[in-house]
């Protein structure tokens, strides 16, 4: 695995909904998009279609090279996001558009901010935060969106 996905932030405990700020930038997420990730990630997504594995096939069907799957991307996204909120955070919705393909040999770069906060808790103690992010890989954008998640009210878990 790739030394910037290892060294990414995780957070060992649970963020509180007191802890986050509306406004607040999530620290980014670079990930170099090998051929064994995209490949590799298709392939555990059960995604089978030859655009995501054989780069001849690809090309025949008018891509540059193989491409990043959807799950793939939406997989990324949602560990971006709990990477930052903890283990205990729960995604309720996650709301992504994807753009430019994700091919080999370039890198994509995930940053987010919080663009939202209910203050108030659930009958289970958690309130909701919504963050938007993007990706961007070199020849634009392929992922924006908004991910919302719930949060435990209280301090950290």
């Amino acid at each position: 695995m790739s030394k910037a996905i290892v060294e990414h932030a995780f957070r060992p405990t649970t963020r509180s909904l007191d802890e986050v700020t509306v406004g607040e930038a999530l620290p980014e997420l670079v990930v170099p998009l090998t051929r064994t990730l995209i490949v590799s990630t298709a392939l555990a997504s059960r995604d089978y279609q030859d655009v995501h594995h054989d780069a001849e096939l690809a090309v025949q069907r008018g891509s540059k090279d193989i491409f990043m799957n959807i799950l793939s991307t939406n997989g990324l996204v949602g560990r971006y996001v709990t990477d930052w909120a903890g283990p205990g955070a729960v995604l309720t919705d996650v709301n992504i558009r994807l753009g430019a393909p994700n091919y080999p040999d370039d890198t994509m770069t995930l940053t987010g901010s919080v663009t939202s906060k209910d203050e108030g808790a659930d009958a289970d103690g958690k309130g909701a935060v919504e963050v938007t992010l993007r990706g961007a890989n070199g020849l634009g954008d392929h992922v924006t969106g908004t991910v919302r998640l719930l949060l435990p009210a209280g301090g950290a878990r």
